[in-house]
């Protein structure tokens, strides 16, 4: 059973909560705007492109994304928005108050890097009888897909912090030293596992959908 079938959420209020995501999303972009934080304005305004990536990809290339998979994905990048602004009179964002935010963000967010790598490598599966991937080896797949991109994001983490750092300005991502780097890694890691084991069943449809535009591009 799927998650949201076991939450009882029904397709109509997946697109409500989608929905009211995006509007405070907006909200938290002209608050960065009001407070002059490069931070928030950028974060914001990234978590609102992410949001429209799943019609996209549903109205230019025929990827099926359902109301969950929409949910999965907009959750992921509001509460990582969330982290960089927090609540109307607190004295910090909740990525410094908060000491689990951290956790709770990397760890949706590798679910969603993990979702991913899960579709693509069951894409090309599908689409020629010569790719074979067993359990276990999709299983270290995910993984390694995922630990690969959390070291990249780290690596990007550093470089835009330094950069910021010579010009004298405010960088838009925040590194807290190697503990908290080693910590991403860990949480990436619980995320991957957890779309390993009970992932996957949301990502057939994409998956199938994928298989059949690289068919339809071999043919052409």
């Amino acid at each position: 059973m799927r998650v949201r079938e076991y939450l009882g959420i029904d397709d109509r209020r997946q697109r409500q909560l989608v929905w009211a995501m995006e509007v405070c999303l907006v909200g938290m972009f002209f608050i960065g705007l009001d407070r002059g934080n490069t931070g928030i304005i950028v974060n914001t305004a990234v978590a609102l492109g992410v949001t429209r990536l799943p019609s996209l990809l549903e109205r230019d290339f025929s990827i099926p994304m359902d109301p969950g998979l929409t949910l999965w994905i907009t959750t992921a990048v509001f509460l990582h928005a969330l982290g960089t602004v927090g609540l109307p009179k607190m004295n910090s964002p909740f990525y410094q108050s908060v000491w689990w935010w951290d956790h709770l963000t990397h760890t949706l967010s590798a679910t969603v890097v993990a979702a991913v790598g899960y579709s693509g490598a069951r894409a090309l599966e599908l689409h020629s009888d010569s790719n074979r991937f067993p359990g276990p080896f999709m299983f270290v797949y995910i993984l390694l897909f995922v630990i690969a991109f959390g070291v990249l994001w780290e690596v990007i983490e550093f470089l835009i912090g330094e950069v910021a750092a010579l010009v004298g300005a405010t960088s838009v991502l925040t590194q807290y030293g190697v503990e908290d780097t080693m910590l991403d890694l860990v949480f990436n890691t619980i995320g991957a596992v957890i779309v390993a084991v009970w992932g996957t069943a949301h990502l057939t449809d994409v998956a199938h959908a994928l298989s059949t535009r690289l068919a339809l591009r071999r043919a052409d």
